[in-house]
């Protein structure tokens, strides 16, 4: 237990000097509530008699009286020369709150809590949260263990020491500006988009920016392009926007623009991954890419390019970026360094078209305080001293390493059963399931021996053809990958054993049913 020099402080302790109770008794009453609601826990020291005497304005005398009256009652215990102390009795005896009745309470005696209609709607799309923890096959997770720590300690460090107001002021909400100038001149430089510092805008990672987007561009029934399958995280911001997400295919090009006009031709936004494509590897063909940049520019829409890990290609020369072939200013490109750092950074940008600048501006300004300046100007240096483009790099090696391990190893411990789909860009892929299995039956399988994978069905908002799992490799080393697809072997040996679970139904999705997803072109163009 840390000490603390003059005890907890109890400001929440009021005297009514009108009443007719004893101001003695008004104490004791409070401070015996504190005590018995968890407000001071076991253990933890009472604020000296002189201290809480002047916090809240009665004499000394009186505290005295009230921790002696305590005391007696078993709830505090008093040293010479070290204070006075709760009770270590009160770990096992201190009466629990009824969980359903506090919530009965602060709801109106049991009534359902009244919330907006957009929101009760998202909400009941919105999924449970994947395990994120670094093992196999979590995706989204970079390498930690390659991080380099010892660098990026001495670069915070030195930040801590800079000076106050820039360490502990409010930052710039758009962002703070040596960084936004390192994103520019980084995107310039390894995605091939031209732009200026002005027109990044660093947010609380990507989530934020899809809803920032969505809440600017978007009135509440405004049909958007979504990819299906498509990303989690941006689907359950723009549903939280009051977007009618349309869901467009994907087929071996990317997204499938003719079949979006035919749903949506007056469609205000487009959501896509052309860099790899979410779940299922695809890169969107640059003919594909201006198809959507044509399609936009007529219906007077614009376009969400998430490169989420576009950054790591490591099979040859990546694609141009939609944003670098954009000559209609109808790409707002979104980055994130939770993949190419790590995710506690809890840092995002996105790029917007220059007529988009001024709006921009002045929403964030009125609405975000920003995020903090330290963690900020720490990567701005890692950025601008180079040491972002080396672990970039290092980071592709280890990624095709690993990626070169899951298929060596599920190709002598999984043949037959899941077929994992090559690819040469990002931190997952894809494994095609025989006809017998069922995505959910594997998925949970696969949890009850402490492996994560994901259905492509999680990833969907109608029902598509075709059945498969997304495999993370990025975030384990590859002795705990082979042992993680061994794992899964044994996972599907025991489905195997209960083939009333193994049956998987053939979806339709209706009189307009979608094409079958490619799934063998994952990661070509």
């Amino acid at each position: 237990m840390v000490k603390r020099t003059g005890g907890a402080l109890l400001l929440s302790v009021r005297i009514d000097r009108q009443s007719g109770r004893p101001v003695s008794t008004q104490l004791l009453t409070a401070l015996r509530e504190i005590i018995l609601s968890g407000g001071l826990g076991a253990g933890e020291r009472m604020p000296a008699s002189r201290t809480l005497a002047k916090d809240i304005g009665v004499s000394r005398t009186t505290v005295i009286e009230v921790y002696d009256r305590l005391c007696a009652e078993g709830l505090t215990e008093a040293w010479v020369g070290a204070g006075t102390y709760v009770s270590d009795a009160l770990n096992d005896s201190r009466p629990r709150p009824d969980r359903a009745q506090s919530r009965a309470a602060s709801t109106g005696a049991g009534r359902a809590p009244r919330v907006a209609r957009q929101l009760q709607r998202a909400t009941g799309m919105f999924l449970e949260r994947l395990p994120h923890e670094p093992r196999a096959f979590t995706t989204a997770l970079p390498a930690f263990d390659a991080f380099p720590l010892a660098q990026w300690s001495r670069q915070v460090a030195k930040h801590w020491r800079a000076h106050r107001d820039v360490v502990m002021g409010y930052g710039d909400p758009h962002g703070y500006y040596p960084l936004r100038r390192a994103i520019a001149a980084h995107l310039r430089a390894n995605r091939g988009i031209g732009c200026e510092a002005e027109q990044v805008f660093v947010v609380g990672g990507a989530q934020q920016a899809f809803q920032i987007l969505g809440d600017v561009l978007l009135d509440p029934g405004d049909d958007v392009w979504f990819e299906n399958p498509g990303a989690i995280g941006a689907r359950n911001a723009l549903v939280a926007s009051g977007a009618n997400l349309v869901p467009v295919p994907i087929d071996d090009e990317g997204l499938s623009v003719t079949e979006g006009i035919r749903l949506a031709p007056r469609f205000k936004l487009a959501f896509v991954t052309p860099a790899h494509q979410q779940p299922l590897g695809v890169t969107m063909s640059l003919k594909r890419r201006f198809a959507l940049l044509q399609a936009a520019d007529v219906a007077n829409a614009y376009v969400i390019e998430d490169d989420y890990d576009g950054e790591f290609c490591y099979g040859g020369h990546p694609q141009p970026t939609l944003k670098s072939v954009d000559e209609t200013g109808r790409v707002i490109y979104v980055g994130t360094f939770s993949k190419s750092l790590f995710p506690a950074l809890r840092l995002g940008y996105f790029v917007c078209p220059p007529s988009l600048v001024t709006v921009m501006e002045t929403v964030i300004s009125a609405f975000l305080q920003g995020v903090p300046s330290n963690p900020q100007a720490v990567v701005a240096d890692f950025m601008e001293e180079g040491r972002f483009a080396t672990h970039l790099r290092r980071m592709r090696r280890i990624y095709a390493e690993r990626h070169q391990v899951l298929l060596d190893a599920s190709r002598q411990w999984l043949a037959g059963r899941l077929d994992v789909v090559p690819t040469d860009t990002g931190l997952h892929t894809i494994a095609r399931l025989t006809p017998e299995l069922s995505e959910e039956a594997v998925t949970r399988a696969a949890l009850s021996y402490n492996v994560t994978v994901a259905p492509i069905g999680r990833f969907c908002i109608s029902p598509v053809a075709a059945k498969g799992l997304v495999l993370g490799f990025s975030g384990v080393r590859p002795p705990e990958i082979v042992r993680g697809v061994k794992t899964l072997a044994r996972a599907l040996d025991s489905l195997a054993a209960r083939p009333g679970e193994m049956v998987a139904e053939i979806v339709q999705t209706g009189p307009a049913a979608q094409p079958a997803l490619q799934l063998g072109s994952a990661g070509k163009s």
